[in-house]
């Protein structure tokens, strides 16, 4: 690994907002990951959850945390709860009607802590499930869960920021962060064969350098990360992936979402970042 390199790899502070899995349980199927019925240790997956918070406010970040609702299990899953550029809040609407009443109290917390630029979405949009960005680009998912014409939506609430559609096939991977993880404005770890020939083609066209996740690392959502610039926060069991990101200068930090898993969410699902 060259200094150069490594020196690339500059760590950003961030700002995130989270939500305890108080409420947390599969009590229905909306992905392929969710099978009703099957056992959740709440208290495992508090745990999980608090030791994923710790690591980010260890790395230098900000944390803020928002009250769960009782009867909203997924409301752990904050990445879906908005987009937020440039301190302009995006709200959601989900696709299924389980999920629907989330919307809400992710609108009113930005409301009730004087967030001033705040839009309701005229598209179904799951947030930053969907919703990526590098630099002044924006990448907006759709196929499984996100409408198309969330890409023109974003165009009109992110004025200047280029908008890339990506276009998801694969069901396992059903949100866009499940599929790919943005590192730096130049840098990706992605999923092949979660996306047709055009999205990939789009991708190569936005990140100079794209690193490629076996099928292993992804079956485990090891694309579910979190990146600062230098510190990837990711599933403890995506071994393959830490390995490609230490040998191109970024710093592997492994953490267990295994009780998450269950409803197909890891780290960056249980994360939303707050951009001022």
């Amino acid at each position: 690994m060259s200094n150069d390199l490594t020196a690339r790899r500059a760590a950003t502070p961030r700002s995130y907002l989270m939500c305890p899995p108080t409420y947390f349980d599969v009590t229905y199927a909306i992905n392929p990951w969710m099978r009703p019925g099957t056992p959740v240790d709440q208290p495992l997956a508090m745990r999980q959850w608090e030791a994923l918070r710790q690591t980010h406010a260890a790395l230098g970040h900000s944390v803020s945390v928002i009250d769960p609702v009782p009867g909203l299990p997924d409301m752990v899953f904050a990445a879906n709860g908005a987009t937020v550029i440039g301190g302009t809040v995006l709200g959601v609407r989900f696709r299924y009607p389980q999920r629907a009443m989330e919307a809400e109290a992710y609108l009113a917390w930005f409301r009730s802590h004087d967030w001033t630029s705040v839009h309701e979405a005229a598209h179904v949009n799951e947030g930053e499930g969907d919703i990526l960005v590098a630099g002044d680009t924006v990448l907006a998912g759709y196929g499984f869960r996100s409408d198309a014409g969330t890409a023109a939506e974003l165009a009109q609430v992110y004025p200047g920021r280029r908008v890339v559609s990506l276009r998801l096939v694969d069901e396992r991977f059903y949100h866009l962060d499940t599929a790919m993880c943005v590192l730096d404005s130049s840098t990706a770890m992605y999923y092949p064969a979660a996306f047709d020939d055009a999205g990939r083609a789009a991708l190569a066209s936005v990140f100079a350098e794209l690193i490629e996740a076996k099928d292993e690392d992804a079956e485990v959502l090891g694309l579910n990360a979190v990146s600062d610039g230098h510190h990837v926060v990711l599933a403890a069991e995506a071994t393959g992936l830490a390995r490609s990101l230490r040998s191109r200068g970024f710093e592997a930090v492994p953490v267990d979402m295994s009780e998450l898993l269950k409803a197909g969410g890891s780290a960056k699902c249980c994360t939303l970042e707050l951009r001022y």
